[in-house]
């Protein structure tokens, strides 16, 4: 029985045809590409809404899924109703049916799909309440449902001649769903996340034998091409047109791009075009961003001129070869610089965007009172690597003066990797590691104990550098040696500042019931990257301290961090809480995925046994891709178990990429990225990862998808 028949546009008509069938007549009046046409048909329970538009219409929403879920889309009513206000405020952009309708399903490959009036959803992206999602869960479902919302006007109404301007539409609605996340959190902690994730997923990309333009050349599976690349570097190019042509300038392009192209089918130039004539300016370089692969390193180099009062800046750009493209021209990079003071931290000169188009250029400051420490490349106006001369002192001087929050962060980060770098080369050569940087303890500790600065901003100040993004830094990468000097620095942290961490974490307890707010997301967020470092020392008060806040905990943000923190320790509490945590979530299929990815990231030797053991547990199945990302996406996220020395991890994945490939090729080539990087490992473990490459490669029947990729890593 199929009581609810969905599909695009506006409702015209409904009724019953006799023998227990009905019909129901949709129109949409508006052109659309085929690819947005939906149909569902089910036993679904919903909720219902509405919005009243700019204009003064009564829009219908509805949120669908299984009956037993509907209590957990209430949050992604509220984040759709956001997602349609801020559109309208913000560019005007006003919604043009007289329904929305959202449906949620647990198997689907993608996150969602924004079907014309009918967006299709991953239920991990629409499901949530305390005790079932995490913060980061909320943010996440709430950055979802605008993107999704969102691509009504950047991706509907305006769509993709062909399927190489994938990024037109995708690029774009990222960067306008994390313009929407920053208005409704931090611009700060948001700009930091986006930035985190591009680095940890999209730059490893890059520099891999995958890495592909944003505007790519060629494919054999499009499904391949729904990238890192296409969608945050893409957004990272949108974020550029921002930068260089301000607030203003940007919604005038904007605006003359609707104008132009509203219900057609256009291209990445013609949205160029529109950004060029809005402000008449000349973008005709810019278009590199689109044609060429690869991650720039700028260069910088800085000279003050005390008797001309004078400062100059030297900007160098180089990217290195990548597939297909071994000679790079020059791209247009914006640069915000902003100079403080040396002497006492004053900002003398406030945020300028320079414009480096030439492969070397420099550019002068006059009027500068006092020696300067530039604040180069402030809010990451461009996607690119750094390399400026900081001594540690201008690294915390920056921590602790710089007005950019993204900067100030940024500075304490190339602190910390510059200090993890150095042991780990150390850690190579199997000397012993030495006492960590006091520079690095001190600005760490002033970071701890600051009592009026945003939870969240703090946080991720305290949280050391994703590996993966540091591992790009390696001319080889060793994972052994990186995660023994991420350990190094974690235990020295808890050894010298034991008491003051946990009288920190003390004071951060709950004072109530779970409320959602701004202000309790960062307190919960500061307290549990707290405990994240008391638990190192993997002592029995750890244990304790973990259990019970696993235990004592009313929202499951608490109870993830406690118990994400105890599958690193054996000991009889951990099998409580992980026996105690599949009780509570062996219904409900959202919660059980977690409880598969938490043991398949554990650092204990045997997780790989865990793992394969997990793999014959009665709730886990190669068929659902949330599933299986749940466990054998998280465990090649797990830097030395995956990498492990005798290849035991890669032997692993490689047999279920083949296995999952006959059931879901679009999942199985995306997990078989996992080895696109394998030529910036040692020989031994490039030889490993080969290996499974061919493997899968010479597998009988494989797939279309799969071969494309694994073919691309192999070069």
């Amino acid at each position: 029985m199929c009581p609810v028949l969905l599909s695009n546009g506006n409702k015209l008509e409904s009724g019953d045809i006799g023998a227990d069938r009905h019909y129901v007549i949709w129109e949409d009046p508006f052109l659309k590409p085929c690819y947005l046409f939906a149909v569902v048909a089910g036993d679904l329970g919903s909720i219902k809404d509405s919005y009243r538009t700019k204009g003064g219409r009564n829009v219908h929403l509805e949120i669908y899924t299984e009956s037993e879920n509907v209590d957990k889309l209430d949050w992604a009513m509220e984040s759709l109703k956001a997602s349609m206000k801020w559109d309208e405020t913000t560019y005007d952009l006003e919604y043009d049916l007289d329904m929305f309708n959202i449906v949620a399903v647990n198997d689907f490959n993608m996150g969602a799909m924004e079907n014309k009036g009918l967006n299709i959803f991953n239920t991990a992206y629409v499901l949530a309440k305390p005790e079932t999602a995490t913060d980061n869960d909320y943010e996440n479902i709430e950055g979802v449902v605008g993107h999704e919302y969102f691509h009504n006007w950047t991706g509907n109404r305006v769509t993709c001649r062909d399927w190489f301007q994938l990024t037109l539409k995708e690029g774009l609605t990222v960067f306008r769903d994390q313009q929407f996340s920053s208005f409704m959190g931090s611009d700060a902690v948001n700009r930091i996340e986006n930035v985190r994730g591009l680095r940890a997923r999209q730059f490893p990309e890059d520099s891999s034998p995958l890495a592909h333009p944003i505007r790519p050349e060629q494919y054999q599976v499009m499904d391949n091409f729904y990238t890192s690349t296409v969608y945050q570097k893409g957004a990272e190019v949108i974020r550029m047109y921002h930068t260089l042509l301000g607030d203003k300038g940007f919604k005038k392009g904007m605006k003359l791009y609707f104008e132009r192209h509203d219900g057609k089918a256009v291209t990445c130039d013609d949205f160029r075009f529109a950004m060029a004539d809005a402000n008449k300016v000349d973008l005709d370089q810019f278009e590199r961003w689109y044609l060429q692969a690869g991650t720039p390193t700028l260069e910088a180099f800085g000279k003050y001129d005390e008797a001309e009062k004078t400062y100059s800046l030297t900007l160098r750009q180089l990217t290195k070869p990548t597939p297909n493209q071994s000679e790079k021209l020059p791209f247009h990079i914006p640069v915000a610089v902003g100079l403080l003071r040396k002497s006492d931290g004053v900002e003398i000169m406030p945020t300028k965007v320079l414009e480096l188009k030439e492969s070397e250029q420099t550019f002068l400051f006059e009027g500068v009172e006092g020696e300067p420490v530039p604040s180069i490349l402030r809010n990451f106006s461009a996607p690119v690597k750094l390399r400026f001369e900081y001594s540690d002192e201008d690294l915390a001087f920056l921590m602790k003066y710089d007005t950019d929050s993204f900067n100030c962060w940024e500075a304490g980060q190339q602190l910390a990797q510059r200090m993890i770098l150095g042991l780990t080369d150390l850690a190579q050569k199997g000397e012993p590691l030495p006492e960590i940087s006091p520079i690095f303890l001190d600005s760490f500790e002033a970071t701890l104990m600051q009592g009026n600065m945003d939870k969240s901003l703090q946080a991720y100040a305290l949280s050391l550098p994703v590996a993966s993004a540091m591992a790009e830094e390696m001319d080889v990468i060793d994972p052994d040696a990186l995660s023994s000097a991420i350990k190094h620095v974690k235990l020295s942290i808890n050894a010298a500042l034991k008491q003051k961490l946990l009288n920190r974490y003390t004071a951060l307890a709950p004072s109530g019931p779970y409320v959602k707010s701004s202000d309790e997301v960062g307190r919960r967020r500061l307290r549990n990257i707290i405990l994240g470092y008391l638990h190192v020392s993997k002592d029995s008060d750890a244990i304790e301290l973990c259990y019970d806040q696993y235990v004592s905990a009313d929202n499951m943000t608490d109870k993830m961090a406690a118990i994400s923190c105890l599958v690193n320790i054996e000991s009889s509490k951990t099998d409580l809480a992980l026996k105690s945590f599949y009780e509570f979530g062996k219904d409900d299929p959202l919660v059980l995925n977690k409880w598969f990815s938490i043991q398949a990231l554990s650092d204990l030797p045997n997780v790989l046994e865990k793992v394969k053991t997990l793999t014959e547990h009665p709730d886990f199945t190669l068929k659902n891709p949330n599933r299986l990302r749940s466990l054998i996406g998280a465990f090649t996220g797990n830097m030395t178990k995956f990498h492990a020395k005798d290849g035991s991890g890669y032997e692993f994945v490689g047999k279920v990429v083949i296995e999952t490939d006959k059931i879901n090729a679009q999942v199985a080539s995306r997990l078989a990225g996992c080895f696109r990087q394998w030529k910036r490992f040692d020989e031994s473990r490039q030889s490993m990862m080969k290996e499974q490459l061919l493997r899968i490669k010479n597998a009988e029947g494989v797939s279309r998808d799969t071969l494309e990729v694994v073919t691309r890593c192999l070069g």
